[in-house]
């Protein structure tokens, strides 16, 4: 990497962080007040469903890939297998109902603000 590079880096990186953010701080009225708080409850939101998504894809992709490589080590064991997999994979999908139910309240909070 050349220098001209890195300080080219080194200037964005400064202007995304002290001058970027001043801009925010910039307004002064009673109402931003409201508008910030929906902001904050919207961002909530859409955290609340992609990380209960991702979470609950990466749970269930191992749980299967696990219950797979069991199944084909020992084919005679998948009946043992095969029942708590999709127990655990039901548990799971319901973790990610959670989180859609919680960014749903949330999103009905911004619309009652």
């Amino acid at each position: 990497m050349s220098l001209k590079s890195k300080l080219s880096l080194a200037v964005t990186a400064f202007v995304a962080t002290f001058l970027v953010p001043a801009a925010a701080f910039a307004q002064a009225s009673a109402a931003a007040n409201k508008n910030d708080a929906a902001s904050g409850l919207a961002i909530a939101a859409g955290l609340a469903i992609g990380l209960g998504a991702l979470g609950g894809a990466l749970g269930q992709g191992r749980a299967t890939a696990a219950a797979l490589e069991g199944i084909s080590r020992n084919p005679a064991a998948a009946a043992r297998i095969q029942t708590p997999m999709i127990l655990g994979l039901a548990l799971i999908e319901s973790l990610v109902l959670l989180a859609f139910a919680i960014a749903f309240l949330l999103m009905n909070k911004i619309v009652l603000t």
